[in-house]
């Protein structure tokens, strides 16, 4: 069941979601060659709390394994759901940083996939493809338009680029849940799916490939890899449908 939120619980998402935004600002201002991805998850989850909120992933999951960490942190051929660790980052690499927050019970979720030092110009396409496909699904977020109209504009901008989006792993109301109805492919037909409405709340977060769309989970039972081991990036933002349109919620100060 879709969700359509009061003006009050908007704006206890809105909170949630500028902690959220400002958490993944600071890990990114963080993100250089050498630092571990552990020493990264620190400094969100240290900048979470001391915003009064709490790291949404930390805990999350089936309780024979729930995922330990506050980021996940993806590299390279990983798409989502990468754990932390001792892996340092080296000049070359791309890393996925995606993040959620819960403060008073409501939830923001956002990501971004940062360079690391100077990358090849074929990657960094990938990210700019990628982030623009997040925006052109964003602009089809607004009453009247169907769920299917942001799934087709991001698949079309992708596609258009010669790359791949993601099948197995879509975006997602989120209010009082960290994910809630609808589900959001990236991919889909225009005109068809649920009406948008006014107080709707969705996390919209493309995720491309270089080469083919088929990913694979790791034996650790979370991180996604491409099945071809192209790499792949991740862009997230969570917006709330408005009167005129759509309101970004993920923008840090």
């Amino acid at each position: 069941m879709v969700i359509i939120r009061s003006p009050e619980e908007i704006k206890y998402i809105r909170e949630s979601c500028k902690i959220a935004a400002n958490a993944l600002k600071r890990v990114q201002e963080n993100v250089k060659e050498g630092i571990t991805t552990l020493e990264l998850n620190e400094i969100a989850e240290d900048f979470i709390i001391k915003q009064g909120a709490k790291p949404a992933f930390k805990g999350y999951g089936p309780k024979e394994n729930k995922f330990r960490y506050s980021i996940c942190t993806s590299i390279n051929e990983e798409v989502v759901h990468g754990i932390p660790s001792k892996r340092r980052l080296k000049e070359g690499d791309i890393i996925s940083i995606d993040l959620g927050t819960n403060r008073r019970g409501y939830f923001g979720d956002t990501a971004a996939t940062v360079p690391v030092g100077k990358i090849d110009p074929k990657i960094q396409k990938l990210l700019t493809v990628t982030k623009e496909s997040l925006f052109k699904g964003i602009e089809k977020a607004k009453p009247g338009n169907r769920l299917g109209d942001i799934s087709y504009a991001i698949q079309e901008s992708v596609e258009k680029n010669n790359f791949s989006v993601v099948r197995e792993y879509v975006g997602h109301g989120i209010g009082s849940n960290l994910h809630e109805d609808p589900q959001i492919p990236n991919y889909g037909v225009p005109h068809t799916g649920i009406i948008l409405q006014e107080g709707m709340v969705l996390a919209i977060e493309p995720m491309v490939n270089m080469g083919g769309y088929k990913t694979e989970v790791c034996n650790n039972g979370w991180t996604v890899v491409t099945e071809d081991r192209s790499w792949s990036a991740h862009f997230e933002h969570t917006i709330v449908i408005t009167k005129n349109g759509n309101e970004i919620l993920t923008i840090a100060s």
